[in-house]
């Protein structure tokens, strides 16, 4: 009710989400979320190929020491930090679909370009461009699926469109391993170009975004920005043809065919000429944004980056390194040694061989033992969404997020003291798993807090404030192995244990705010 004891007349956001309910959940979604599981493997793959080559390609790639080896798993996030925000904004701005082509088919080429590598700068490099196009795709994947549901359905089907990583992560070692482990080498232009098993596998990984590029290109634009822009002719013909295809009805019985057709009126009868230029988009994009550092909005954005720059440093610190700890352990004698004995073994090694002013080189290849437990690792991360998404809705995200981190807390000290490699696999299993919930539920809370017209920006400072934290994570982890395995695992437990405390503060339910008004202002 208004101030005049008047029904308030539904705004569009609203009628769209009355208009989902009746397309229902179908073929449409279904076609959208395996178009989400190929494009998320193939994100997961611009930043998790690298971790997988290591022990093959350290002797082929200048006998990468344990830095160097950070740095390469870092480069992606050099070039996401570089686009990150940018690419939300413009994303905002001039649509979703067109940046997840272009960033799937930009993706394609450099990966491609990185398979064709003879040096590790020439990597590096490949990785870094793959990291720039990444962030334009991946803001816009995440924005673009919620953004096809309504509010009844979106929470269970944001944290299944989660789980998608964790299936990627089953997928992808075994890919490696059905490749990485072959003796492959073939030299071209008289030895100028060889390309040794790696360079096989990353052609290989290249098809994911190809893939994602081909279905992306038959998925509509979002009828929510088209709403943003006043598209609404566009914005209602998308939903009916949703419906039709959802239901199998004729599209004359779709409930509501006069939707925004009023808007349409009143928009035509305002002074606003048809075709704007770009340069008055990016004005308009510009004021629309200063929505977004106004409270409670900014201290919501404040507080989820902070959060997420922990919690996705810590994971992709853990997960990224894991198949070169499981090749060590694999290669060495853990009987009656926990696993940190270990570690500290391999690093000592590694300072007396660069003592030494020469030595040959011999890679240290992953083996059998270290796919096969990063496949379990991958089937023990998808049972935590199931778990989640049927809690989600009776103990609340706020509950979900801080039980999630104390079970990480007590993962990480475990693994201090491990000294058997089930109980390794166990306890990196459920780091894993949990912590990748931990990112689902992130970002399931900023789908809530943010409007759409700022939701895919708020996305992307999100995100990179993640990548910033993985960034550093990398190349933190080599610097606190030398210092001692004992550092490293108190610092990842330290890290949770602020995490817990930080989402103490996070609110249980958004508060309500004139948000929508002032971005029609």
């Amino acid at each position: 009710m208004d101030s005049t004891g008047m029904d308030k007349a539904p705004t569009p956001m609203q009628q769209i989400n009355e208009a989902y309910k009746c397309c229902k959940f179908g073929w449409f979604h279904i076609k959208l979320l395996a178009a989400a599981f190929v494009g998320t493997v193939a994100s997961i793959l611009v930043t998790c190929t690298t971790s997988y080559l290591l022990p093959t390609a350290e002797c082929d790639l200048n006998n990468m020491s344990l830095l160097e080896k950070g740095l390469l798993n870092a480069s992606p996030y050099f070039g996401m930090i570089v686009s990150s925000v940018i690419a939300g904004f413009l994303t905002d701005t001039f649509g979703r679909k067109f940046f997840l082509k272009l960033g799937f088919a930009g993706i394609f080429v450099f990966t491609v370009l990185g398979g064709s590598s003879q040096s590790y700068n020439m990597l590096v490099a490949a990785k870094f461009f793959e990291g720039i196009l990444f962030a334009t795709a991946v803001s816009a994947l995440v924005t673009v699926t919620s953004e096809f549901c309504h509010k009844d359905i979106r929470d269970r089907v944001m944290l299944c469109q989660s789980s998608f990583a964790a299936v990627g992560q089953t997928i992808i070692p075994a890919m490696a391993w059905g490749i990485l482990i072959r003796d492959w080498r073939y030299s071209f232009f008289d030895g100028y170009v060889v390309l040794n098993t790696w360079n096989f596998y990353l052609y290989a990984m290249s098809l994911w975004s190809l893939a994602s590029f081909i279905m992306y290109a038959f998925i509509p634009e979002s009828p929510k920005y088209l709403i943003t822009k006043k598209k609404y002719a566009e914005a209602r013909e998308i939903i009916i043809k949703i419906y039709v295809e959802n239901t199998g009805n004729a599209r004359t019985t779709f409930p509501y065919p006069d939707l925004w057709k009023n808007e349409e009126k009143d928009q035509k009868l305002k002074d606003t000429p048809i075709t704007k230029s770009i340069s008055h988009q990016i004005v308009v994009g510009l004021q629309t944004v200063k929505v977004l550092f106004r409270n409670p909005l900014l201290l919501y954005l404040i507080t989820l980056s902070i959060m997420n720059f922990l919690t996705m440093g810590k994971y992709n610190m853990v997960r990224l390194w894991y198949p070169q700890i499981s090749t060590i352990i694999e290669h060495g004698d853990i009987s009656g040694v926990d696993l940190c004995v270990l570690l500290d073994k391999y690093t000592e090694d590694l300072r007396l061989k660069s003592n030494l002013t020469m030595y040959e080189c011999v890679p240290t290849k992953s083996g059998t033992e270290t796919y096969v437990n990063t496949i379990i690792i991958g089937c023990v991360c998808i049972l935590p969404f199931f778990i989640s998404g049927a809690l989600v809705n009776r103990v609340g995200k706020k509950s979900l997020f801080i039980s999630s981190s104390l079970i990480c807390v007590g993962a990480n000290l475990g693994l201090r003291w491990a000294d058997s490699k089930s109980t390794i696999v166990a306890l990196f299993s459920l780091d894993i798993a949990v912590s990748q919930c931990m990112k689902g539920l992130i970002q399931v809370q900023a789908v809530e807090f943010f409007p759409t017209a700022v939701r895919t920006l708020a996305m992307s400072i999100i995100m990179l404030s993640a990548r910033m934290g993985t960034l550093l994570a990398n190349i933190l982890l080599p610097i606190l192995l030398d210092m001692g395995c004992m550092i490293l695992f108190f610092s990842l437990s330290g890290v949770m244990i602020c995490i817990t405390i930080l989402s103490i503060f996070l609110p249980s339910k958004k508060i309500e705010c004139h948000t929508d008004k002032r971005i029609k202002k």
